[in-house]
C-alpha cells in the first residue's frame, strides 16, 4: 500500500538496500509460557517459537518510548499461480477491510494514533504498526493481527470496491518510465521463475480475479507457521511474550502443508533485449545480470561491487557517465533474495542525449572490470560506506521491525548479521572474481538478442540453506542503549538550554545519552530581503545545491569520503533566504563534522564540471516533468494562485521560463551570490543527542557567530489573497493515471484561534486515504482512487501578521473516473459544511492527533526541528504544550463554526491532468458495442 518512488527520484538515486537497526539486549531471557520454545538471541534480538509454529522476535529497548509491531508472512508475488498475478498485493489491501470482530481496522488504528501500513514484495507481505508504548494499544494490535490472520472477511463486496483502487495504483505505476522499463527488464530476464512478475500483477489477472481464488490463496498462506512476528521498543519481554501467546497461541494451522515450488531459473543462453516505446522525455538504459541468492557467499562480494560501480559521487559509473555529462545520473544495485536475483545497472539522460554512447559507456564500466580491476582501496571505501549505513541503522530501534522483513523472507532473520559480517570480509580478489563470473554479456538482459555458435552460459550456483549459514552464529556486542528519557514538552523544555551567540545566532542544546551515541544537528542561517534577492532566486537555489560538490582542498568525492570516515550523514545546503546544515553524527565525531560543515558553507569552490552536471540534472528533471500529470496539474495550480509580479523572488514561472533561466545560469552567478549573501551570524542552530554542551558552545561561536552577511535578513511578508475559482482539464497523452489538485485560499495563521479546529476538521475530512471522509467514500466505498487526501496550510511569521493559508485536495484516478472523483469531493465538502462533524469523529481525531504528536517528540530528528522553529519564532516547548491543550479542549461547536467560516466549495479551483481524450474515446467505443461485441 506504499506508493512507489517518482521517476526522477528513482532515476537519480539507485540506493543500496540496507537493513533496519538492532536494539540493546534484554537484561534477562523472558519467562516462557507453556508450549513456547526459545531460539537464538543475537545482539539484543531474541527468537521464540509458539507451538503452532509462529516465530516471534523480541527487541526490548526501554529508552525509546515507542513500540513497533511488524508481522511478516512468507507469501509474495513469487507464490502466485498462472492467471493469478497481483493476488498477494490485492489480498494485502483486503486485509484492511476487517473481520467480524474488527469491522473498521483503519479507523480504529487512526483513532488510537497508530502509524500503520503494509507492503507486498516478491517473497513476503508485511503489516506494521508503530505507536507510543502503551499496554492497551499493544493488546489491541496483537489481538487484531491474530484475528485477521485467520478470520478476515475477504468478501466479494470488498473486492469490488477495492478493485478500482488497485487498478488505479497499477495505472500510477504505468506513468513511471523507469518503473515500466525495470518491470519489462525483469520479465525478460526470467523465463520461468516468478521473480519475473510485477508485484502489482497483470491488469487482466487483477481484473479477472475470482473471489473464491483469493479466499483459497488467503487460507493457504495466512497461517501461524508461515509468519514471523516482530515486536520492538519499550516492552517487557515476559509480559509481551505472554500477550503474544494469549493472542496467537490458540490459532490453528490448516491441515494441508505449505506449498513448495521447485522452479529454478535456467542459465541464460545469450544476450536479451527489451525496448519500451512510450511518451516521455528521458533516455534510460538498464542492464540486469542473474546472481545468487542472499545466502550464497558471492552475494556479499556482489553488494560491494554494486557500491564500487554505482556510488554517487565516487563510483566508477558516476565518473564515467555523469562527470563526462554523457548521463544525468547512474547507479547499480545487487539483490539479496531467497532465490537467485539480479544485479542491475542503470543510467539516465535527457531525450536529446546520445543514448547509444550512454549504453556503450555503461556496459564497458560494468562488463570490463577485468581491464581495470577493482582495487583494495575501492573495496575498503565501499565496505566503509556499507558498514556506516549498518551502524547508523542500528541506532534507530523504531525501524528495526521493518528492516528484518527482508531477511526473514530471504530465509532467516539472522542473515541481517551474517550479511553484514560477510561484507566486512570481502577482498578485492573476491570482487574481481564475481565481476568476471556474473557480469558477462551472455548473462545480460538489456533486451538484445544475438545468435551465436558458442553460447556463453552462466550457471548460478545453488545457495546453501539459511540454517547452515547462521548455525552457531553468536553476533557482536549489542549497541549501547543510552538513557531513559520521557519526551514530554515539560521534560524537553527542562533539559533544553537556549542562548544567543554573537549578535543574533540563536542556539538550543538538548544533551542526553542516546543509542549508539548519536547526535542530531540542524541549522538555518538567514540573509537577504525582497529588494536584494529580486532576479537572483535561480542562483540562490543552485548555490545551495552546489555547496556539497566542492570546497577548499576537497572535491565532491573527498567530501563524501570524509563524511563516511566520520560516520556522519547529512551536509549543508541553501535556498532563497538562507544556508542550512543537517547532521546525524556521533559524539566523538561531532566536533570534526561541525568543522567540516563550516568549511563547506564558507569556502565552496563551485567546480565547473560539477556545476555542469547539476545543471544537466536539473534540466533533465524539468524536461521529464513536462508530460507528467502531477507536474502539469501542479504547475497550473501554482500559476493560478501566484500573487507575485514577474521578477519577484516568490513569483511562479512557467516550465519554459524556468528552463530558460537554468540554461542561462553560469558558475559566476553562483560565486557572486555566495559572496553577496552568505553568512552564519544570524539564524538558529538546534542540537539534540549525545554531546559535550560546553565544548559545543565554544565551537559554535568560533565556527559560525562571526561571519556576517552583506545583506541582512528581512522576512518576505505574505498575506491572504482572494483567487477566482476555475475548473480545468489538462491533457497528458498516453498517461493511464490522472491527477487532480484543488485549492482555495484561507486567511489563517498558526496562532489563530481557529487553527486547531481546522487541523482537526481536515483530519476528519481528508487526513488519510485509508480513513477519512474522502477516503471512506472515494477509496473504500466507491473504489475510484488509490490516493485521495486534503491538507490545511497555515501561515506563520515573527510579527504574527502573515495569513496566507490554504485548503487543498489531491487525488489520483483513472481519467475516465476523474469526473466522479471531483463530484464526490465536492459533495463531501458540501456535507461537511452543511452538517459539520460528529462528536465521535471529534473524539477520535483529537485522540489520534495527540498520540501522533506524542510519538513525534520521541524522534530526535523531529525534536531538533521543533527547537529550531521555536528559536526563530521566539517560542518554547510551552507553545507545543499549549497547542496540545487547545486540541484537547476543542468542542463540536468550535470545529463546525471554523468549517463554516473558512471552507467554501464555490471558491475551490480544480485542475486535473490526464489522458482524457483516450478515456473518452474508449468510453465511446464501449458504449457503441452491442452485446455481441462485448
Amino acid at each position: 500500500m506504499i506508493p512507489g518512488k517518482s521517476i526522477l527520484a528513482f532515476a537519480l538515486v539507485v540506493a543500496l538496500a540496507l537493513p533496519g537497526p538492532v536494539p540493546a539486549a534484554p537484561a534477562q531471557a523472558p519467562a516462557l509460557p507453556k508450549g513456547v520454545v526459545a531460539g537464538p538471541s543475537i545482539e539484543g534480538i531474541s527468537e521464540f517459537t509458539l507451538a503452532n509454529g509462529l516465530r516471534v522476535l523480541l527487541f526490548p529497548d526501554p529508552t525509546k518510548p515507542t513500540v513497533t509491531v511488524n508481522l511478516t508472512y512468507g507469501v509474495g508475488s513469487v507464490h502466485e499461480n498462472y492467471g493469478q498475478t497481483g493476488m498477494a498485493h490485492l489480498l494485502e489491501h483486503l486485509l484492511f477491510k476487517g473481520t467480524p470482530s474488527h469491522d473498521d481496522i483503519s479507523g480504529e488504528m487512526k483513532r488510537r494514533g497508530i502509524a500503520f501500513n503494509a507492503t507486498t514484495s516478491l517473497d513476503r507481505t508485511n503489516y506494521f504498526a508503530s505507536f507510543p508504548a502503551n499496554a492497551q494499544t499493544l493488546d489491541w494490535v496483537l489481538g487484531m493481527e491474530a484475528d485477521r490472520m485467520l478470520a478476515s472477511r475477504v468478501a466479494r463486496s470488498d473486492l469490488d470496491s477495492e478493485m478500482t483502487v488497485v487498478r488505479n495504483e497499477l495505472e500510477a505505476g504505468e506513468n513511471n518510465p523507469i518503473g515500466v522499463l525495470m518491470q519489462r527488464l525483469r520479465s525478460t530476464a526470467y523465463l520461468w521463475h516468478n521473480y519475473g512478475h510485477s508485484t502489482i500483477g497483470a491488469r487482466s489477472d487483477v481484473e479477472g480475479l475470482q473471489i473464491e481464488q483469493l479466499q483459497a490463496f488467503y487460507r493457504t498462506w495466512y497461517r501461524p507457521d508461515n509468519a514471523t512476528l516482530v515486536i520492538a521498543g519499550r516492552i517487557d519481554p515476559d509480559q509481551t511474550l505472554a500477550k503474544v501467546q494469549a493472542a496467537f497461541g490458540p490459532l490453528k494451522n490448516p491441515k494441508t502443508p505449505l506449498p513448495h515450488a521447485p522452479t529454478l531459473e535456467p542459465a541464460q543462453d545469450g544476450e536479451r533485449e527489451v525496448t519500451v516505446r512510450r511518451v516521455g522525455d528521458l533516455n534510460l538504459v538498464a542492464a540486469a545480470y542473474h546472481i545468487p541468492a542472499r545466502t550464497h557467499a558471492d552475494n556479499a562480494a556482489l553488494a560491494v561491487l554494486a557500491n564500487v560501480l554505482g556510488h554517487t559521487p565516487g563510483g566508477r559509473m558516476h565518473r564515467a557517465l555523469v562527470e563526462t555529462r554523457i548521463a544525468a545520473a547512474s547507479g547499480a544495485s545487487a539483490e539479496g533474495l531467497a532465490n537467485a536475483g539480479m544485479f542491475t545497472a542503470v543510467a539516465v539522460q535527457p531525450r536529446n542525449g546520445d543514448a547509444r554512447k550512454m549504453e556503450e559507456v555503461m556496459l564497458a564500466q560494468v562488463e570490463q572490470v577485468a581491464g581495470q580491476p577493482v582495487t583494495a582501496e575501492e573495496v575498503t571505501q565501499a565496505q566503509q560506506r556499507i558498514a556506516n549505513s549498518y551502524d547508523l541503522y542500528f541506532t534507530d530501534v523504531n525501524a528495526v521491525g521493518m528492516g528484518l522483513s527482508e531477511f526473514v523472507s530471504a530465509g532467516d532473520w539472522r542473515l541481517l548479521f551474517t550479511s553484514r559480517d560477510a561484507v566486512a570480509k570481502v577482498t578485492a580478489e573476491d570482487v574481481n572474481r564475481v565481476a568476471a563470473q556474473y557480469l558477462r554479456s551472455g548473462n545480460r538482459t538489456l533486451g538484445r538478442f544475438v545468435p551465436t555458435d558458442a553460447p556463453d552460459r552462466v550457471e548460478v550456483p545453488a545457495a546453501p540453506a539459511a540454517a547452515s549459514v547462521v548455525a552457531g552464529y553468536t553476533g557482536r556486542a549489542a549497541v549501547d542503549a543510552g538513557e531513559h528519557f520521557e519526551p514530554t514538552p515539560a521534560n524537553i523544555e527542562a533539559r533544553t538550554e537556549r542562548f544567543i551567540l554573537g549578535d543574533s545566532l540563536k542556539v538550543a542544546l538538548l544533551p542526553k545519552r542516546t543509542r549508539g551515541g548519536t547526535v542530531v544537528v540542524s541549522g538555518n542561517f538567514r540573509f537577504g530581503d525582497v529588494a536584494s534577492l529580486t532576479g537572483r532566486d535561480t542562483a540562490a537555489d543552485f548555490t545551495g545545491a552546489m555547496l556539497m560538490r566542492g570546497a577548499k582542498q576537497l572535491s565532491r568525492v573527498q567530501i563524501d569520503q570524509k563524511l563516511e570516515a566520520l560516520q556522519t550523514k547529512g551536509g549543508v545546503g541553501g535556498s532563497l533566504q538562507g544556508g542550512s546544515l543537517s547532521l546525524l553524527s556521533r559524539r566523538a565525531q561531532l566536533p570534526e563534522a561541525l568543522a567540516l560543515m563550516a568549511t563547506l558553507l564558507r569556502e565552496p569552490t563551485f567546480p565547473q564540471d560539477e556545476f555542469e552536471q547539476l545543471k544537466l540534472q536539473a534540466i533533465t528533471g524539468l524536461e521529464a516533468s513536462r508530460r507528467e500529470p502531477g507536474s502539469i496539474a501542479g504547475q497550473a495550480l501554482a500559476l493560478h494562485f501566484d500573487p507575485w509580479p514577474a521578477g519577484h523572488p516568490l513569483h511562479t514561472e512557467t516550465l519554459d521560463e524556468s528552463l530558460a533561466r537554468l540554461r542561462s545560469l553560469t558558475r559566476e552567478d553562483l560565486v557572486a551570490f555566495h559572496r553577496d549573501f552568505y553568512g552564519t551570524a544570524q539564524g538558529e542552530i538546534a542540537i539534540v543527542g549525545d554531546f559535550d554542551a560546553e565544548a559545543v558552545k565554544k565551537q559554535l561561536e568560533t565556527l559560525f557567530a562571526g561571519w556576517k552577511t552583506a545583506h541582512a535578513y528581512a522576512p518576505i511578508s505574505t498575506s491572504y489573497t482572494a483567487v477566482a475559482a476555475v475548473d480545468e482539464r489538462l491533457p497528458a497523452p498516453d498517461k493511464p493515471n490522472a491527477v487532480l489538485m484543488a485549492r482555495h485560499n484561507v486567511a489563517l495563521r498558526v496562532t489563530d484561534a481557529d487553527y486547531p479546529a481546522l487541523i482537526v476538521a481536515n483530519r476528519i475530512f481528508g487526513g488519510g486515504a485509508l480513513k477519512s471522509r474522502l477516503g471512506d467514500r472515494i477509496r473504500q466505498k466507491e473504489g475510484l482512487s488509490y490516493g485521495v487526501s486534503s491538507t490545511i496550510g497555515a501561515d506563520d511569521s515573527l510579527a504574527g501578521k502573515d495569513d496566507a493559508g490554504s485548503f487543498s485536495i489531491q487525488a489520483i484516478a483513472a481519467p475516465q473516473n476523474m469526473d466522479k472523483v471531483e463530484a464526490a469531493v465536492r459533495e463531501e465538502l458540501q456535507k461537511l459544511i452543511a452538517s459539520g462533524i460528529t462528536s465521535e469523529e471529534l473524539r477520535d481525531a483529537v485522540s489520534g492527533l495527540l498520540t501522533e504528536r506524542e510519538q513525534g517528540r520521541a524522534n530526535d530528528g523531529q525534536v531538533v526541528g521543533m527547537l529550531q522553529d521555536q528559536l526563530y519564532f521566539g517560542r518554547t516547548m510551552q507553545f507545543t504544550a499549549d497547542l496540545d491543550e487547545k486540541y484537547r479542549a476543542l468542542t463540536l461547536d468550535q470545529v463546525n463554526a471554523a468549517i463554516r467560516k473558512h471552507l467554501d466549495p464555490a471558491k475551490l479551483s480544480v485542475f486535473a491532468a490526464g489522458d482524457f481524450a483516450a478515456a473518452a474515446k474508449a468510453a465511446s467505443a464501449d458504449a457503441g458495442a452491442g452485446p455481441a461485441g462485448r
